[in-house]
């Protein structure tokens, strides 16, 4: 196969036009698959993460976006009593949009001192002790940040709210980096709210070895009777179901990536396909002075799988990067989901591309080294 490669290099840059644009066909079906993977990816890095962190979620009941969501804030106090609880964050949360969007912007508002206890964060730029000692500061994460071109010393609005950036930091969870945290004083005090004394939500940390599942039932029928009655659930549970149909239009946009690769698959097999018949005469040259059908099939095999090994690295390499560049992410209800760049995402993209342009070849392939040598010449 290898003794053949200069050969169909030069037949492939011969046909340029024809290469050109089938390699671009391939590299944007594949740049789109590696779109679509890349939302799969963060929705199953954020469930994989907070099933792992066994944190619980307290939620007003028959409650859906965090602006309808108001919880006592004392509860906090008695949540904390319950065995087998290591922590309660209050939260409030502020979002500039509830549906679907590709640029949410999500606010927490949690007590200064429980931030660090509750996140595992480290800042690129910025100081600690200057968010935790003025009330209107706020650390952003550095995805958003990227976006909105924030940088420390900066104020940010989204409408009448507004925050000194105290500092950027970076995480291990891609999710993570699109939130901005502010003081909980601050969001319950803010220009037109008047929230003091409720929360959108309590975060909970269990100690090890507590079913996360039996308490949250335990929570729900303290507060069953209670003046507001809770819902509470798993992180990564509330999540999912604050996610709603997002996951099912990403579900069904897997959809879109099958189809990206059958379309890389239609791509080079017409190219090849093409290529064998301008090149009949050709091949039986080539069996004429001695090269076998075998030989002839593994030529065409080879210029059908460069084909799309070409578009396969242009495509997947070109989503990396700017997955890489933009820190994308999609939100609803408060929850984002990181677009997550991957080394599997990007091997299973090149490992698609190859499998492709080998089914696509087959066919021309087969035809190329059945071709009959007397009937091939005499179109010369």
């Amino acid at each position: 196969m290898f003794k053949f490669l200069p050969y169909t290099l030069k037949t492939l840059w011969r046909h340029r036009s024809r290469t050109i644009l089938t390699v671009s066909g391939s590299a944007v079906a594949l740049f789109v698959f590696c779109f679509v993977g890349a939302v799969q990816e963060g929705m199953n890095d954020l469930q994989r993460r907070q099933e792992a962190k066994g944190s619980l979620i307290i939620f007003q009941a028959n409650k859906f976006c965090p602006a309808t969501s108001h919880l006592p804030q004392d509860y906090d106090q008695q949540v904390a009593r319950l065995d087998g609880v290591r922590e309660v964050i209050p939260v409030q949360v502020f979002t500039n949009n509830c549906r679907a969007s590709l640029d949410v912007v999500v606010f927490y508002g949690v007590p200064p001192e429980k931030l660090r206890k509750a996140r595992d964060f480290e800042l690129v730029s910025g100081n600690w002790s200057e968010f935790e000692q003025h009330q209107d500061a706020a650390v952003v994460g550095r995805a958003v940040a990227a976006r909105r071109g924030i940088k420390v010393g900066d104020k940010f609005s989204i409408g009448e709210l507004s925050v000194n950036i105290a500092g950027v930091y970076k995480s291990d969870d891609p999710a993570e980096e699109n939130y901005i945290y502010s003081h909980l004083e601050f969001l319950q005090r803010g220009k037109g709210m008047n929230l003091v004394g409720t929360v959108t939500q309590l975060e909970i940390l269990l100690n090890e070895g507590v079913d996360p599942v039996a308490k949250c039932r335990e929570i729900d029928d303290k507060f069953h009777g209670g003046p507001i009655e809770t819902d509470t659930r798993p992180k990564g549970v509330f999540q999912a179901h604050s996610l709603g149909d997002l996951i099912q239009l990403i579900g069904m946009a897997q959809y879109l990536g099958y189809a990206c690769v059958g379309l890389v698959l239609a791509l080079v097999a017409t190219t090849t396909v093409m290529s064998v018949q301008d090149r009949i005469k050709e091949h039986a040259v080539l069996q004429t002075v001695g090269v076998p059908g075998p030989q002839i099939f593994q030529l065409v095999m080879t210029e059908s799988v460069l084909l799309s090994i070409a578009g396969g690295v242009l495509g997947v390499g070109s989503a990396m990067l700017m997955l890489k560049v933009t820190s994308l992410s999609v939100g609803a209800e408060a929850v984002t989901i990181a677009f997550t760049p991957s080394i599997r995402l990007a091997i299973n993209g090149l490992i698609i591309s190859c499998i492709a342009g080998a089914l696509a070849g087959v066919a021309p392939a087969f035809q190329a080294a059945r071709t009959e040598i007397v009937p091939a010449l005499r179109q010369v």
